[in-house]
């Protein structure tokens, strides 16, 4: 079978590392990247230590408007897939890169197969969400990564072509752990690359990531998330992502923060070990929400909800709002319940099933 693979941002890049490895046995894939994550630290070094294949295709649409991005990439898609004719296409997750894909193949009709299909956040404001509904409507094979999202789906009358595979992150999470071993925690802290201040790089910490548009879109909430990572009781390491960074670099020339080390964005290895490791991970991140879960390290999510559901049962993840009291008291004050842990997300071999269905 031949199939054409759109990839364009971090996450994507990661499940794409788990995927590829598989289908490309008994699969002809051709890989499209479409340029949304740019950053050579969001972007080259996930192909460069993962070992994911060289693109075949970068489209490098760069930053733009919602409307602009995924304008350019339907255009460059459909170009691709009229000129290499797969037998189908796949995407992953939630981005406009991911319905971009979607609708470029829909329009010729090209099947489409969506991996980590019917999450659901109920929240319509995030264009994540709206990304996920749209392309699970279009989408012929549908694999779910756990028993919730296949529910959500039927709930919508979504029922053909529905299987639920496990969480090809999970795969990720399990196969790359290893690949820590081979590294002594010197390697990673010399990693760190210090945007400003003169935060000591801290052996025990808190990991902070903030990203999302609902936390991004107004610098008061960035304002009270810094107010509480700073009043936090250990030190806090803060990859901060291209889209936090002017609001973040503005509020530290006011406010001269010392218990926050504010770094570059690292790699996924790096992510790994600086999650497994932490105290606790503070983060709007979906896809670090899950990691955590799967590494045993609790999670306090700054989101009115998760489409991540089984990580709140015992307290693994628990969401906050972007207030400084609140993110300070659950972060100190929830105790997590390790004694019912279950495993919601699988055993490391979704790529697999997906690969066999295909």
């Amino acid at each position: 079978m031949k199939i054409v693979t759109i990839v364009g941002a971090r996450p994507q890049f990661i499940k794409a590392a788990a995927v590829s490895r598989i289908i490309r046995n008994k699969h002809n894939e051709i890989l499209v990247h479409t340029g949304q994550h740019y950053d050579k630290n969001m972007s080259d070094i996930f192909f460069k230590e993962m070992h994911i294949p060289k693109p075949d295709f970068n489209l490098e649409v760069g930053s733009d408007s919602h409307a602009r991005q995924t304008a350019a990439m339907l255009a460059g898609i459909e170009e691709i897939l009229i000129d290499q004719n797969p037998d189908l296409l796949m995407v992953y997750g939630d981005t406009n890169s991911t319905l971009a894909g979607a609708l470029a193949a829909s329009k010729i009709n090209i099947p489409i197969a969506h991996v980590e299909a019917g999450l659901r956040s109920f929240n319509m404001r995030m264009p994540e969400e709206q990304n996920r509904i749209l392309t699970d409507r279009i989408s012929s094979y549908l694999f779910c990564p756990t028993d919730t999202a296949v529910v959500n789906l039927r709930n919508e009358g979504i029922t053909k072509g529905v299987y639920n595979v496990g969480d090809v992150m999970c795969d990720a999470v399990l196969f790359y752990k290893k690949e820590l071993e081979k590294y002594s925690p010197d390697y990673f802290f010399s990693r760190l690359d210090v945007l400003f201040g003169q935060v000591e790089i801290p052996r025990k910490y808190y990991m902070a990531t903030i990203h999302r548009a609902e936390n991004t879109d107004d610098i008061n909430k960035i304002r009270e998330i810094l107010k509480a990572l700073e009043g936090l009781d250990e030190k806090v390491i803060f990859p901060v992502h291209p889209r936090t960074k002017p609001l973040v670099k503005s509020l530290y020339d006011e406010n001269n923060y010392e218990n926050i080390l504010f770094a570059e964005p690292v790699g996924y290895l790096d992510m790994l070990y600086f999650t497994v490791n932490a105290i606790k991970v503070i983060t709007d991140s979906g896809g670090i929400q899950k990691e955590a879960y799967i590494l045993n390290t609790p999670c306090v999510t700054i989101r009115d909800q998760t489409e991540w559901v089984e990580t709140l049962i015992g307290n693994h993840n628990i969401l906050c709002k972007p207030d400084s009291q609140d993110i300070i008291h659950k972060v100190k004050n929830t105790k997590t319940d390790y004694s019912n842990k279950k495993n919601y997300y699988g055993n490391g071999d979704a790529a697999s099933k997906i690969s066999a269905l295909l």
